[in-house]
């Protein structure tokens, strides 16, 4: 049963009390990524001092993380029967359906922002909404602040919550059929269009609400949910209170203001130290100030400046503060390039990135999970509300494709699809390549298979195929070179090789002409057509076909002067011996 929207406002609110923590945390880790520490920690500076003068690791940190999480897994739809040519092609359809889906929504640019909510805020939310201009399904990566997802038991996703912050200006523009009650009773003159007011979205299987509590749950929108689930899918990182997930960055927070309070008290001291006063003898009556100036005295060497010196320790806890950050935040230094000459090894650098890459493959197989229901939703919206026939065009494995399909018949209720990042996640590149190549040369997998699991999309028969083709133009190409270096032997037999250089400066002139290798060659050394040898036949009597004598092949070294060329197979057995 729909629950009505005073029983959703209350949902909300207790919803909202019960995440009041977590978003306070978001906001804080917001702040500090955008530089802003003085809206945490505002009594932390030296007055006239609100910037940081250390590098934002936070924001460095995460940046990269998201870089390499980023990259989207394979999708790939498989038949459980094996044997059909049909149902594989059928799978292969739906595959190429659902790269579709992914390539038209844009997925692969915004999980790049996506992967930096999924790890800075410990989650983020995928919305498949219908696109019907194109008349196809959307996926769309939101932002979890403001986000209050409810679970059942099994954790499984029952009510989506999500609040954004928009101006009464952007309201009205978007809904101006209720422009009165979104400016209120104060009217349009003595209301300030800038300011924010709370817009509520909540979704569960029964219902979409829009509504603005501070308008008493005035409703913007309220629609019978037709796909009877929710269209929201929400990835959350592990933790220990699954009530209040943490972020990667959330221990580490407090560190890089108390580096960047380091920072700033080093300058202060170290600007105090240039200004220091002017320590002098008593016999100096006069002062002159600036560059050069002169003081006159009898004990010059007593005349300095009065030193402030600067603790050892305070640089020592700087570099403990570091090492804490990196430790909390589970970066390691390996990252950065900054690795100490003492670990310069590979079970040093091995240990110092296995950290991070046991973290990122832990949110490749969370986010493979979660990406499966979302192309589970968007087959089954597909078919659902769209059922008309439409057009996908895309790439898949390296190949690009461009067909019509139609989705009652070609997805036919199978809306199950394959995620997987790979044989190679998790791995940075160095490490995976290494992988593979033993994995390869034990015969643990083939050249085949490691080509399908690159961390990137090819065409691999086609890819193979240029392979071959490659091989064997080099190979064509070092025959004619054993050919010519094979010219002086040649010779020195008696034998003319003019017409063995004539054949090779026609090759050469073909490739300058554009033409293939293969081309030239097949051209240039065809074999001479052959001549027929007329017969007599006696009257009344029928023709009698006669074979071609064998004429004895004659060795090289007893050829005569003058003797024809041989073809190039005969040339390359002489080389061979």
């Amino acid at each position: 049963m729909a629950l009505s929207i005073q029983q959703i406002a209350d949902k909300v609110t207790a919803l909202k009390a019960r995440g009041a923590s977590r978003d306070a945390a978001m906001s804080d880790i917001l702040a500090v990524r955008k530089g802003n520490l003085e809206s945490v920690a505002p009594d932390l500076f030296p007055e006239g001092m609100t910037k940081s003068m250390v590098a934002n690791f936070v924001d460095v940190a995460a940046r990269d993380s998201a870089e390499v999480l980023a990259p989207l897994p394979s999708f790939n739809c498989t038949t459980a029967n094996t044997t059909s040519d049909r149902a594989k092609k059928a799978a292969d359809k739906r595959s190429m359906i659902a790269n579709h889906y992914v390539q038209y929504s844009k997925l692969q640019t915004q999980m790049y922002t996506g992967a930096d909510w999924f790890n800075t805020y410990a989650g983020v939310a995928f919305v498949v909404e219908p696109d019907f201009e194109a008349r196809m399904p959307r996926i769309r990566v939101e932002n979890p602040m403001g986000a209050y997802p409810e679970y059942d038991r099994y954790n499984r996703l029952v009510s989506y919550t999500k609040r954004y912050l928009k101006t009464i200006r952007e309201l009205i523009v978007d809904f101006p059929e209720f422009e009165s009650q979104i400016i209120g009773p104060l009217g349009r003159e003595n209301t300030d269009l800038n300011g924010s007011m709370e817009l509520i979205k909540y979704e569960d299987k029964d219902q979409i609400v829009l509504m603005l509590p501070d308008r008493g749950n005035l409703v913007l929108s309220r629609a019978n949910n037709v796909m009877g689930k929710l269209t929201t899918r929400f990835a959350k990182r592990p933790s220990l209170d699954p009530d209040e997930p943490r972020g990667q960055f959330d221990d580490v927070l407090w560190v890089q203001l108390a580096r960047a309070r380091f920072a700033m008290l080093a300058m202060d001291a170290a600007e105090k130290s240039v200004q220091a006063p002017l320590a002098v003898p008593m016999d100096v009556q006069e002062f002159a100030f600036g560059p050069d100036a002169v003081l006159r005295s009898q004990n010059p060497q007593q005349i300095r400046r009065v030193g402030l010196e600067l603790p050892t320790a305070a640089f020592t806890e700087q570099a403990a503060l570091q090492a804490e950050m990196r430790l909390g935040a589970r970066y390691p230094e390996g990252r950065t390039g900054n690795i100490d000459a003492s670990i310069i090894t590979g079970q040093g650098v091995q240990a110092l990135l296995g950290a991070f890459d046991s973290q990122i493959k832990a949110g490749q197989q969370i986010l493979a999970e979660v990406l499966e229901d979302v192309i589970a939703l968007c087959f089954e919206m597909d078919e659902k509300l769209f059922p008309e026939e439409k057009r996908a065009l895309g790439t898949y494995q390296g190949a690009a494709y461009d067909f019509s399909y139609n989705p009652v018949k070609d997805i036919n209720k199978d809306y199950t699809c394959q995620v997987r990042y790979g044989l190679m996640s998790g791995l940075d590149p160095s490490r995976a390549l290494i992988f593979s190549l033993q994995a390869m040369q034990a015969n643990l997998v083939s050249t085949d298979f490691v080509m399908r699991e690159l961390p990137w999309s090819m065409n691999v028969s086609q890819e193979q195929q240029q392979i071959d083709v490659e091989k064997l133009r080099n190979a064509l190409t070092s025959s004619i070179l054993a050919m010519s270096q094979a010219i002086p032997q040649y010779a020195a037999q008696g034998q003319d090789p003019s017409q063995l250089v004539t054949k090779i400066a026609d090759v050469i002139t073909a490739r300058q002409n554009g033409i293939s290798i293969e081309e030239s060659v097949q051209t240039v050394f065809a074999p001479p057509p052959p001549v027929e040898q007329p017969t007599v036949t006696p009257a009344g009597e029928a023709p009698v076909e006669q074979a071609a004598p064998q004429q004895a092949a004659v060795p090289a070294e007893q050829a005569p002067a003058g003797a024809p060329t041989p073809d190039i197979a005969t040339i390359l057995a002489q080389l061979g011996g």
